[in-house]
């Protein structure tokens, strides 16, 4: 069993978030945490999922990540996760309001979150032996994702231009997609995505969240 603490701080009845540093639906957790302000209460648990860690499996069965954990609040999912977070406290306010802008930036995360889906089983397909792969899967995946960044690259515009929940799902994913898929060359056809994503990945929180292989390698 690998399980690594990465804490920034670490409290007795504080936060905890287990993840794999290459994750991209952790990655879009641990963005939220700092641009709430909330990386200091935060200890990032980074371990391999599919080695069955005991303290994972203790606080979530499906032995996912990421899980969070407060007290004795036990979640998983990432829009889940990002929702409490976005809850702790009022500002920023990365989730708005009922009302339309609240559907598009959740809009926005869903599409964002089928790219990951989509690219992590793409991983996972080009890991196995090459006789066991399935070429027509991985075309079918590749146009997915395609199809999904044509998607985002409409959609920016009427993401407003305070920062939100919806900016940080689209930076996580196209972020995945250059550590994992750089031969996907997503900037191709989508300038204004990619006008947007460069300095975005400038942000202290998406440096801090760079993916690495230093634990199992979603």
């Amino acid at each position: 069993m690998h399980v690594q603490a990465t804490a920034i701080s670490v409290y007795k009845h504080g936060m905890k978030l287990f993840i794999s540093a290459s994750s991209p639906f952790a990655r879009k957790v641990r963005i939220v945490a700092r641009e709430k302000g909330l990386a200091g209460g935060l200890s990032e648990i980074d371990c391999n999922p599919f080695s069955n860690p005991t303290e994972l499996l203790q606080h979530n069965k499906l032995c996912k990540v990421p899980t969070f954990v407060h007290g004795d609040l036990v979640l998983y999912d990432s829009p889940v996760i990002c929702e409490y977070l976005d809850s702790r406290n009022e500002s920023p306010r990365l989730i708005p309001l009922p009302g339309g802008d609240r559907w598009r930036v959740l809009r926005a995360q869903a599409v964002a979150d089928g790219v990951m889906d989509l690219a992590v089983a793409l991983t996972m397909e080009l890991r196995r032996p090459v006789a066991e792969q399935a070429p027509a899967a991985q075309e079918r995946w590749r146009g997915q994702i395609t199809g999904a960044v044509d998607m985002m690259e409409a959609q920016l515009p009427d993401l407003s231009g305070i920062l939100n929940l919806g900016h940080i799902a689209f930076a996580a994913a196209l972020g995945y997609l250059d550590f994992r898929h750089p031969e996907m060359r997503w900037r191709d056809g989508h300038p204004g995505l990619a006008a947007w994503y460069d300095p975005f990945a400038e942000r202290a929180s998406m440096k801090q969240t760079a993916p690495s292989d230093s634990s199992y390698a979603l």
